[in-house]
């Protein structure tokens, strides 16, 4: 049974979307996971689909809600995408003309047994250049056929990015919150994006925990800041930076783009927030860390 819940806090046009995962009965000792997964490119046949399972089934163990930022779905298979390479797709998509609905229906008999943990389902730019170009949103149709499969009002549609509040409810109220981003530009494989964390340090600035994807690259950097609250208490915090691997193994499986364009090796697997409850600290209450599972 879940001791967590997800509902929407705001979303009007032309907004990022805000959502909530509140806790419930928060407690001394008490402690809480939560999975961040990104470019998952599932229905990709380099994607590790068994790696992907191994942590599904880890979330259930732990009751933790899943936060997946975008690029589930790889989808470059459509007739007239011109991304389209036949080597990539899984032999049971080869043939088919109803190529779309057969990743929906791979994707939700896959997902279906943790459809309960799926808190938000964010967007990535696969998913968008369906869209755009097929008017088919993927996201919003598997989040809506894994919401029937556990009879929940989540996992919720999120956006290419957008917030989610995480809410602890141990008679105090406290909060963090969550800045997702799909992410933007190239793999920069010399620095891998970690410049970009000043960048979003400051368009960012009430997030305690910055999560982005897009590049298959993987890192945790803590950016520790100097806050004053309204009352004049100056106090440091940890903005936490989480760079979300892919499970997609394009290099281990010489993938033709891979390999023509001399791309390196990638970490693949997911991220944990771990939540826990610090009843002798008034000032903050909810102690968070974050940690990659990478091969």
């Amino acid at each position: 049974m879940n001791r967590w819940t997800v509902s929407p806090i705001y979303k009007a046009a032309n907004s990022k979307p805000v959502f909530e995962v509140m806790f419930l009965d928060v407690r001394a000792g008490w402690e809480q996971y939560v999975l961040l997964t990104g470019d998952r490119h599932h229905d990709n046949k380099y994607s590790l689909n068994s790696l992907e399972k191994k942590h599904l089934d880890l979330a259930a163990e732990r009751n933790a809600p899943i936060i997946d930022i975008g690029d589930l779905f790889c989808a470059m298979q459509g007739r007239n995408d011109r991304r389209q390479s036949r080597d990539e797709l899984r032999a049971e998509l080869a043939e088919a003309d109803n190529y779309f609905d057969l990743l929906l229906d791979s994707a939700e008999s896959f997902y279906e047994p943790y459809a309960h943990l799926f808190a938000v389902m964010g967007t990535g730019n696969h998913e968008t250049a369906v869209r755009r170009n097929v008017g088919l949103d993927l996201t919003y149709n598997i989040a809506k056929r894994l919401r029937r499969s556990s009879g929940n009002l989540w996992p919720l549609h999120g956006g290419y990015g957008g917030y989610t509040v995480f809410k602890f409810d141990t008679g105090k109220m406290f909060r963090k919150r969550l800045r997702y981003f799909h992410g933007a530009g190239g793999s920069a494989p010399v620095t891998k994006g970690v410049i970009h964390t000043n960048r979003r340090a400051v368009m960012w600035p009430d997030a305690d925990i910055i999560a982005a994807g897009h590049t298959h690259e993987a890192f945790v950097l803590p950016i520790t800041q100097e806050r004053i609250s309204e009352r004049g208490v100056i106090r440091q915090m940890i903005q936490w930076h989480i760079q979300v691997p892919s499970y997609k193994d394009e290099y281990g499986n010489s993938s033709e783009w891979a390999t023509e364009r001399g791309a390196g090796p990638k970490p693949l697997g997911c991220a944990w927030l771990h939540f826990s409850y610090n009843s002798s600290n008034d000032n903050r209450g909810i102690d968070v860390r974050a940690e990659l599972d990478i091969i």
